[in-house]
């Protein structure tokens, strides 16, 4: 597979031109999709909630740190029409529940096997979004058996990777403050965002904190994507996992940031769609 995939970015001059930098804005949460089904159910200790639609080859949608699947509306719209689509929320986000343990990528990797298990699924395909897309990774090291194609977007491999400070950029302080609002209105526990948000703050600082050696022993197939604008991630580091991930590709979204599949659907479905359904 090429590195980069130049032939995404030939839709650009197809799209108007807009006023706004896109890479700035956070555009609404899309509203819950509809599925064929959804549940609550026990899975590594903890009551989980995952739904599914459409039929095909299976595909695992994995949201960001403190968000909900609700975000991946319109991928689910996107993807059903030929995949089935399987969403869920990481344990202690959105409708799952959590534990005492301490949130950690490993332990919600995990989480998406007892899942996989639960649907009778010997394997999928990722499409993860920032800690979604650090779980689909976790899964190729850890369990590559049970994981096809993996379309890493917004992810980082190993702390240095973060853009320090990045939670006081305006579109990520405001991501934040919606998360939290979601939170409660969507959580078991309602009421605790605050020290929800410092136990993933703690696991945002001391991990991952993956070698290259050991990203060289991935093998499933890898696109890494990233906005062109992100806030949170380094470019420099985006490309240094895609070089050490073996026959890795390599996309940067233009005119995007950590929020791409938001603030630009239609070019994020298109790359995503390319790479899931390509030989």
């Amino acid at each position: 597979m090429r590195r980069l995939l130049l032939a995404v970015l030939l839709l650009l001059p197809l799209r108007p031109a807009v006023a706004e930098a896109v890479w700035q804005t956070l555009p609404p949460t899309p509203p819950p999709a509809t599925y064929d089904r959804s549940a609550r159910v026990m899975l590594n200790g903890v009551r989980l909630f995952y739904a599914t639609a459409g039929h095909g080859p299976p595909v695992l949608l994995l949201h960001g740190g403190l968000a909900n699947s609700d975000h991946w509306g319109h991928q689910v719209a996107a993807l059903r029409r030929a995949h089935q689509v399987i969403v869920m929320d990481s344990r202690g986000h959105g409708r799952s529940a959590r534990d005492a343990r301490p949130f950690g990528y490993h332990l919600m990797a995990d989480d998406v096997v007892a899942l996989l298990d639960h649907l009778e699924l010997p394997r999928a395909d990722v499409v993860g979004w920032s800690d979604g897309a650090i779980i689909g990774l976790d899964l190729a090291l850890r369990h590559p058996g049970r994981v096809g194609r993996i379309f890493a977007f917004a992810a980082n491999v190993r702390t240095d990777g973060v853009i320090p400070n990045a939670d006081r950029n305006p579109t990520f302080a405001a991501y934040i403050a919606r998360a939290g609002r979601e939170y409660a209105r969507l959580s078991p526990t309602p009421g605790d965002y605050d020290a929800f948000l410092a136990q993933i703050g703690r696991m945002w600082a001391t991990q991952p904190n993956w070698t290259d050696a050991q990203l060289r022993g991935i093998r499933a197939r890898v696109q890494v994507v990233d906005g062109d604008h992100d806030e949170a991630i380094r470019r420099t580091h985006t490309e240094a996992m895609a070089a050490a991930i073996p026959g890795a590709g390599l996309l940067i979204l233009p005119n995007a940031s950590h929020f791409a599949f938001l603030q630009d659907p239609v070019l994020f479905n298109a790359a995503m769609l390319h790479f899931l359904d390509a030989p």
